[in-house]
């Protein structure tokens, strides 16, 4: 799998670029050990939180991972660099006749559970319990560079410790020592621990070593594949968005952060899920969103908020993000067991389609989700984001399905089943958030619409050269500054881009004064991959859509099939009629859609649209 771009990103290489190394085909679930427990973390209370998940049948529903998150490392041992464990808190580890300390024998039980084991480290010397928690518990012990235990500089001997030694099945891998080790850090100029300069400003894009954040990760998914022949592994991207990874991480990773850590408060959530919730192109078997782990059981999850909880778990598994569990599961009530156990909607998450929902109504107060499983059915989350009941109205439009003809609903957690036509009106209590499983009449009967299918559609190529922060995403207050300061800084990388049935930075698809509610907006300068399953014709209107300046363009647009060119548009410019564009697609098996800038220009080129893009049958 090659991560670099050809000389020219727009030549159509008739491959599909977006990871597919590894064992992430649907969204991991399991559980992690870091919000229940901290750094605080022991045997005992792994391998009850793994019992806790075979006992109660949720391992059998798909929660098989079992992670121990920061805490469970001693020192890097000197001169040789290995690892030590803390042997006191894991004490299988302990191997009879054996020198040292290993993991194997906690993994072999998990792996004799039926369920999988995970770990974590960092990409940089140290970890972020080290740097950002004032309170950590297990801190590693000895020198500066016995608490060296991040990944930098020994990559390919950590992994291999890991993978081959241990037998973990997971990695994640953060990026605190890569950000947070300046030469006046405080913990730097006291001699705890050496300076790193860093790589990432999560304020900064300009300041961020792109290039090089890539390189150290890149190592990473090499080792893997070096030490995992059968590609049983799972890579966890953990950069909160920043690096421009939500460009690149799709390529690398099995699972890619897209925010900094959640917590166990409502507008925090909001928070995380706005940084994936606009990213469903972004997302693809193999390669997903990650808007970090449930905090369902906790603060406004907690059993007295089960609103709350239902609405975080839903919204969790229709925008496909992996399900972790937060929570110490040695408590788990009934009624949280229920949610986390909650089947279809389990199943919404885990479609083989692949397909992340996409946003079909947007505001700061309701939004609609809209979701096409691999059966041909739809799901819908209707979501209150405001502490107010709310009147919303659902439409077949909405759904891209027939005004005429019945539409069929069954509620995903109540399982009552009615239908409508055209449209139907629901009241939303505060924070609620009702899930249907939706059956009817397609829009488009024989085939699908690429906004419909974003698992099946990879921006190889976005035409953003500029990257900049995103700034539609809720700014919560932090758990780590409070109200100190000025507040929450819009930091996450990730505007602009591919975006389905909208253009490229969010406004309602237009060209020439015509709306369109379906196809893909993004920017000229860009390539989109598209793997075709059995469709006989790509149709699309093309054109340079109404939120560029009036000077932009002119844009050509092209199809090509596995490499060849087998359509393409005169040159576009600004407020012309989209024009038509098709091709016979029947033996293709990748197609590419390319925008390319007529002439050479520098920054962004203009938003342009594929609308009403569709492969028919």
């Amino acid at each position: 799998m090659a991560f670099a771009q050809a000389a020219d990103p727009l030549a159509p290489t008739g491959q599909w670029s977006a990871n597919t190394a590894g064992q992430a085909a649907t969204p991991v679930m399991g559980w992690n050990s870091w919000n229940a427990f901290n750094s605080d973390v022991d045997e005992e209370k792994v391998l009850a939180s793994a019992q806790a998940l075979v006992t109660t049948g949720l391992a059998k529903q798909g929660y098989r991972y079992v992670n121990i998150d920061d805490g469970w490392w001693l020192r890097r041992r000197q001169p040789d660099g290995r690892l030590m464990i803390r042997a006191e808190r894991f004490p299988s580890a302990k191997v009879k006749g054996v020198a040292d300390p290993s993991f194997r024998p906690l993994t072999t039980k998990l792996h004799a559970m039926g369920l999988k084991a995970g770990i974590y480290s960092d990409i940089g010397r140290n970890t972020c319990g080290q740097i950002y928690t004032p309170d950590f518990k297990n801190q590693p012990e000895g020198s500066v560079a016995e608490r060296e235990v991040g990944l930098y500089g020994h990559t390919d001997q950590d992994i291999r410790l890991f993978f081959a030694d241990w037998g973990f099945d997971l990695i994640k891998v953060d990026g605190c020592g890569i950000r947070g080790l300046p030469a006046d850090a405080p913990r730097v100029q006291n001699g705890l621990y050496r300076a790193l300069t860093p790589l990432v400003d999560m304020q900064s894009l300009g300041r961020t070593n792109v290039p090089a954040v890539q390189a150290l990760y890149r190592d990473v998914a090499s080792a893997l594949r070096r030490y995992n022949p059968d590609g049983d592994y799972v890579l966890s991207l953990c950069l909160w968005g920043s690096s421009d990874v939500r460009a690149w991480g799709k390529d690398m990773g099995n699972t890619s952060r897209t925010s900094d850590d959640i917590t166990p408060h409502w507008t925090r959530m909001l928070t995380n899920f706005d940084t994936a919730a606009t990213r469903s192109l972004y997302a693809h078997p193999g390669s997903w969103n990650d808007a970090d782990m449930l905090f369902v059981g906790t603060g406004d999850f907690d059993a007295n908020h089960l609103t709350e909880a239902r609405s975080h778990f839903a919204l969790w598994a229709m925008i496909n993000s992996p399900l972790i569990i937060g929570f110490d599961l040695r408590k788990l009530t009934p009624e949280l067991q229920a949610i986390f156990g909650n089947g279809d909607l389990i199943a919404l998450n885990q479609d083989p389609a692949g397909n992340q929902a996409v946003i079909a109504y947007q505001s700061d107060d309701y939004q609609l989700l809209v979701k096409t499983l691999a059966n041909g059915d739809k799901a819908a989350a209707l979501f209150n984001r405001s502490a107010a009941p709310t009147d919303v109205v659902l439409t077949a439009a909405q759904l891209k399905m027939s005004d005429g003809a019945p539409v069929q609903l069954t509620d995903l957690w109540s399982k009552a089943r009615s239908s409508f036509t055209k449209e139907q009106g629901f009241n939303l209590a505060p924070h609620e958030t009702r899930v249907f499983r939706v059956s009817g009449t397609r829009r488009l009967p024989n085939g699908l619409f690429l906004s419909e299918q974003p698992g099946s559609v990879n921006p190889a190529v976005d035409g953003v050269t500029v990257p900049r922060a995103d700034p539609t995403i809720h700014h919560s207050v932090t758990s780590w500054f409070g109200s100190r300061g000025p507040g929450e800084h819009v930091q996450y990388g990730g505007w602009g881009g591919a975006q389905p049935d909208r253009a490229a930075y969010g406004q309602t698809m237009r060209v020439a004064g015509t709306l369109y509610d379906t196809g893909i907006g993004l920017l000229a300068g860009s390539r989109l991959e598209v793997r075709n399953k059995g469709f006989r014709r790509f149709t699309a209107k093309v054109g340079i859509d109404d939120s560029s300046l009036a000077a932009s363009g002119p844009v050509q647009f092209e199809v090509y099939g596995d490499g060849k060119l087998l359509a393409s548009s005169q040159p576009m410019r600004f407020d012309q009629a989209a024009q038509p564009i098709s091709a016979d697609v029947s033996k293709v098996r990748i197609v590419e859609l390319v925008a390319r800038p007529v002439t050479a220009r520098q920054g962004d080129g203009p938003a342009v649209a594929w609308a009403d893009a569709a492969l028919t049958r």
